[in-house]
C-alpha cells in the first residue's frame, strides 16, 4: 500500500444552511471538516492509499471532531499532536450564476499555527514513506507553520520521499512579497510543483498567458513557464487547473502537466451546475498524486486527476467522497449521469 502522509491545518467550516444562503440571512449553518491537505488525505484514502494527515489539534471535544471526520474516510491520523488553544474556523458562502462564493477566515491562533517543532517526530513520520505533500497556505498561516514545513521537507529528503506542493496562494493569509520570500526557498525540496495561474505568479514570480476573469484559458500560455519553472526550480512535474469562470455556478475545468518532456492537456469538462468548488484543487492533488505513484505515467494520471476533481465539485463539502473506478469511469467517457440501478 502507497503511504502518502500530508500536513496542514484541519478546520471547522461553517456554511449556511439555506442553499445558496448569504451570511446576512444565515441563523442555521452546517458544520463541515476540511482543509487542503486534509482534503488531499481523504482523497488518497478514498483510492486505496494509506492517507497520513499530520496536523495538530486541542485536546477538547471539537479537536476530536476533526480528528473523527478523518477516520470516517480511512485517514491514519495517528501522528496528530494534541492541544492549543483552538482549532481554526473559516465560513464559506457558496455563491451562484454572477454572485461568487466568499470565505472569510477566523483561524489566528489556532493550534497548528502555534505548533512546536518537538509536536512532531518527522523521521518517525516519514518512515516508509513514498510521498509527501503540504501546500502553500501552511507556511502562510505563521512564521511557526513555515519552519515546521521546512522540517517536515528536509526529513522527506532524509528518506528519499518524493514531495509535492500546491502553492495555494491565500491574499487573505499573506501579502504577495511574503509568499514569494517564503515559498521560493522552499521549492529546493519539491519534486512536483502543482498551482494555478494566480499561485504560480503570486508565490514564485510566473504569470502565464491566461485571461481567467473573462472565462478564457489557454493551455498554450502554460509552457513557457512551466519549462521555466521546472529549469529554476529543478522540478520533476510541473501541472496546474485551468478553471474557466464562466460563472459561480458554471466553470469550464481542464489541467495540463509537464514532465520534463511532453505536455500534456486535459479533456475539458463542463461543470454546471456546481455543488461546491471548495476543495476542487485538492481533489485534483489526490487525483494526481495517486495517479502517478500507481500508474507512473503523467498522461493517465493527470486525466484520472481532472476527472476526480471534476467530480468533487458536484459533492457538497471539503472531502472528495469519489472512488477510484469513478474517477476512472468518468475518465474513460462515461459522464451522462444516468442512474446507476
Amino acid at each position: 500500500m502507497t503511504k502518502i502522509v500530508t500536513f496542514g491545518e484541519i478546520m471547522l467550516r461553517l456554511t449556511p444552511s439555506e442553499p445558496n444562503g448569504r451570511f446576512i440571512q444565515a441563523d442555521k449553518y452546517n458544520v463541515i471538516y476540511g482543509g487542503g491537505e486534509a482534503n488531499v488525505a481523504v482523497s488518497c484514502a478514498n483510492y486505496g492509499d494509506e492517507g497520513v494527515f499530520v496536523t495538530k489539534v486541542p485536546a477538547h471535544e471539537i479537536g476530536q471532531c476533526a480528528i473523527n471526520a478523518l477516520r470516517r474516510y480511512g485517514v491514519n491520523t495517528d501522528y496528530i499532536a494534541r492541544g492549543g488553544a483552538r482549532l481554526g474556523i473559516y465560513y464559506a458562502e457558496n455563491g451562484a450564476s454572477m454572485r461568487p462564493s466568499k470565505v472569510i477566515y477566523d483561524r489566528a491562533g489556532s493550534s497548528i499555527a502555534e505548533a512546536d517543532p518537538s509536536d512532531f517526530d518527522w523521521d518517525a513520520i516519514m518512515e516508509g514513506a513514498d510521498w509527501f505533500h503540504w501546500s502553500g497556505i501552511t507556511p502562510a498561516i505563521s512564521d511557526k507553520a513555515a519552519e515546521l514545513t521546512k522540517l517536515a521537507c528536509q526529513a522527506a529528503k532524509r528518506h528519499g520521499v518524493t514531495v509535492s506542493c500546491d502553492l495555494n496562494f491565500r491574499a487573505k493569509l499573506w501579502t504577495v512579497e511574503k509568499a514569494r520570500s517564503i515559498m521560493a526557498p522552499l521549492m529546493e525540496y519539491v519534486d512536483v510543483c502543482i498551482g494555478n495561474e494566480e499561485d504560480a505568479d503570486k508565490c514564485l514570480g510566473f504569470k502565464p498567458d491566461a485571461d481567467v476573469e473573462g472565462g478564457s484559458t489557454d493551455a498554450s500560455g502554460y509552457h513557457t513557464i512551466f519549462k521555466q519553472m521546472a529549469e529554476k526550480f529543478g522540478f520533476k512535474i510541473v501541472a496546474s487547473t485551468l478553471r474557466e469562470s464562466h460563472s459561480a455556478s458554471n466553470n469550464g475545468w481542464k489541467a495540463l502537466i509537464y514532465d520534463g518532456n511532453e505536455f500534456y492537456e486535459s479533456k475539458h469538462y463542463e461543470i454546471n451546475p456546481i455543488v461546491d468548488r471548495v476543495g476542487g484543487g485538492d481533489s485534483f492533488s489526490g487525483g494526481l498524486i495517486h495517479g502517478l505513484t500507481k500508474w507512473n505515467d503523467p498522461k493517465k494520471a493527470l486525466e484520472f486527476a481532472v476527472a476526480a476533481s471534476a467530480l468533487k465539485q458536484t459533492i457538497p463539502g471539503d472531502f472528495n467522497c469519489v472512488s477510484e473506478d469513478e474517477a476512472l469511469a468518468l475518465a474513460g467517457g462515461s459522464a451522462n449521469g444516468r442512474v446507476q440501478r
